[in-house]
Order: C-alpha cells, then structure tokens, then sequence
C-alpha cells in the first residue's frame, strides 16, 4: 500500500491508485474500509452507460485482504464462512459469506484459493482482519492471519476482456468465471481474477506490489484507449439491476443468510465445522421472519440513491424498510431492495414507500431486475 501501514486502524488511508484517480478525474470519494474510495467521475448515469456499453476502470483497493496461511489454513478458513470449501480448488474464487455466533453477517467477501494452505478473503465494509484474527488466538489451529500489500482494481464492461488480451494476451480468454491466475505486467506482480462487483463481464487486477499503482493504472487506461474505455466507479445503478449487495446497506450484523435467500451459501447437512452452525441451524427450524424483496417503486425517477432506510408501510402499519434504491435509465423504473415481513413478501403485493420527497407506492417484483441468470457475467 501506499504508505506501508497494512494493519487495519483508525487512519484513513489512500490507496496507490490515488494520484491517478485525480488526474482522470475524480472529483468525490468516500471512506470505506478505513480508506478512501473515488465516488464521484461526473455524471452517475454517464458512468452506469460507459459500463454497460463499453468499460471503466475502477479503484477498489479498498477491498481489502485477509490474507490465511499456514498449516490448518484451510481448516481456518472453512470455519469461518458456512458455505462448504470441499470442493474449492486452487485457482478458484468463491462468493462467502463470513457470519457469527448468531448467524448475523459480519462480511460477503470474495474467497480466492492461490495455494493449498494459501487463501485470501476480498472484503466488504468491515474489519475481517480482526475478526479472523480473534478467531485464530483460540482456534488451536496453526494460521497466520495478515493483511498483505494486495490492491485491486476492477476493469469491467463488454469490452473488457479485449482489453485484458492486449494487456495479457490470447490466453486470458481462456480464464473461467470465478477462477484467477497469476501474471506479470512489465514486472508488475499480480493476480487477475473473472470476479467484479458490476454483473457484467469483467476482471479483477490484484496489485502485489503497491509502489505501482499509478503505473498500473495508466498502463490500463492506454490499453483501454482503443476500446472505450474509461475511469469510473462502482455504479449503484448496475448493482442495484443485479441484485447485488451493499454491506451495511442490504446486509449487516443483524442479518443472517436466509433473510437473502442464500440458502446456497449455508451448508447445514454436512460435517463441516464452521462459526454459527448451530445458531443457522436453529434459524432455518424456526423461519425467518423477514425478508429481502425487490421493489418498483412508482414515482418520478429517482435523483440518486437512497441514503438513509426508507420505511415500507402497508395499512399504514411499518413492516419493513427500503435498503437500497436508484433510477435505472435502462429499465426506465425507479428499482429498489428492500427488508420487509416474510408475510408481505408475495410478488405482486402493494406496499407504500415514505421517502424524503413524499409517500409513493410500490410493487414487489422479481430480483435481480437485470439478467437474473448472470449470463453476461459469466459467459
């Protein structure tokens, strides 16, 4: 990282993208992760097209990593995320969930395998790192829990993977969704994953070696010149269309997998051992009693997305609240998720919606709203 601090803390810290972000453009960031993120590359809208339509490169070294090794590391690993790692190999990414005692989420990170007892947990919004290393003190297992110097960045859109052939070559074609390999870019160690946090097509570019990020980056805005490419940001609006989850938005620490409809994600019929089995194990007995939805929601486009929970009434009693909501020009539809009671959670229901601007109705519909199967992503 840029100034060799990696220990995770009250400093807010930039990334080695920083530089280059400014001088393409960025004008807003916010902090996340203890880090400041670029937010804000002109128009919201412009950037959701320039991603759809071609491709933009975004800094996210903010996903910081947790990076697991040593004898038992896979042993540590599986116990702290109740999806079943037995059939992860190295090379493989998986999408995990990290949860606690009570089943409540504390992280949905991507889980990269780079070796046998070699692992790393790229994070959302929240301090992993000290959770994991909590866990280790007591395990009784033999791990190393750190953070190494590892930055990444997302190059994302259909126009993407041209752009990593220049970079990489032909064979980068042949890198399967949700797998990574190792490169060198002119000297530059990295890993490059079929991951991102967009539904479409694209790359993530894991930086080893944080003395170069400028570089980097400007090594792929040239390649990127011929292909349309631009600098950008995670666009709200995409992620939103795919419904795709914001920590501490959609998800947080009092949410546990069920909620979401990530059964998938949570392996209770197996011998695995993992924080909070018993606690989901309970949960699924029991049934939820709320849950995530999507929402159209009938009123004039949004002017951006939601920043504070907006309440959901029916009968003008509150049964759940609006997590997330933008405009998507595409659909033409202001689109929405949303955390109501599991008994007003049927397609088609009516709620009302109270928001800064008034009282609007709204309807449940099917999620993702875009591309449910993820074809574009992972084709």
């Amino acid at each position: 990282m840029s100034n060799k601090n990696f220990g995770f803390g009250t400093q807010i810290r930039k990334s080695p993208y920083f530089d280059a972000t400014v001088k393409w453009g960025a004008t807003g960031f916010s902090v996340y992760n203890h880090m400041y993120i670029p937010r804000d590359f002109g128009s919201p809208e412009q950037n959701f097209w320039n991603l759809i339509e071609k491709s933009i490169l975004c800094d996210v070294a903010v996903e910081r990593q947790v990076e697991i090794t040593g004898p038992d590391a896979y042993k540590f690993t599986q116990l702290l995320t109740p999806r079943d790692l037995s059939k992860l190999s190295v090379g493989q990414c998986k999408y995990v969930l990290i949860v606690n005692n009570d089943g409540g989420i504390l992280n949905d990170p991507v889980l990269l395998r780079l070796a046998e007892n070699h692992f790393w947990l790229s994070l959302a919004d929240s301090d992993v790192l000290l959770w994991a290393q909590g866990v280790a003190v007591n395990s009784g297992l033999d791990v190393k829990i750190s953070e190494p110097d590892v930055s990444p960045l997302q190059l994302q859109g259909p126009t993407s993977q041209e752009i990593m052939v220049k970079l990489f070559g032909e064979d980068i074609r042949d890198l399967k969704y949700y797998w990574l390999r190792e490169y060198e870019l002119d000297g530059i160690p990295l890993i490059v994953s079929r991951t991102g946090w967009s539904s479409e097509l694209g790359y993530e570019i894991y930086l080893r070696d944080g003395s170069r990020g400028n570089e980097l980056y400007e090594k792929i805005m040239e390649a990127g010149k011929e292909h349309g490419l631009q600098p950008g940001h995670t666009s709200s609006i995409r992620r939103i269309e795919g419904g795709m989850l914001s920590y501490h938005a959609d998800a947080d620490i009092h949410t546990n997998p069920f909620e979401l409809g990530f059964d998938r994600l949570v392996n209770l019929d197996t011998d695995i051992n993992f924080i909070g089995k018993e606690a989901l194990r309970k949960i699924k007995q029991e049934g939820i009693k709320r849950k995530q939805v999507g929402l159209i929601i009938d009123c004039d486009p949004l002017s951006g997305p939601n920043t504070t929970f907006w309440p959901i009434e029916k009968d003008d009693k509150k049964i759940g609240k609006v997590t997330s909501a933008v405009y998507s020009p595409r659909l033409k539809k202001n689109i929405a998720l949303a955390m109501i009671e599991v008994n007003h959670s049927e397609l088609g229901n009516k709620l009302d919606i109270k928001t800064h601007e008034g009282k609007y109705s709204a309807t449940i519909v099917e999620k993702p709203f875009y591309d449910p199967k993820k074809k574009i992503a992972s084709s």
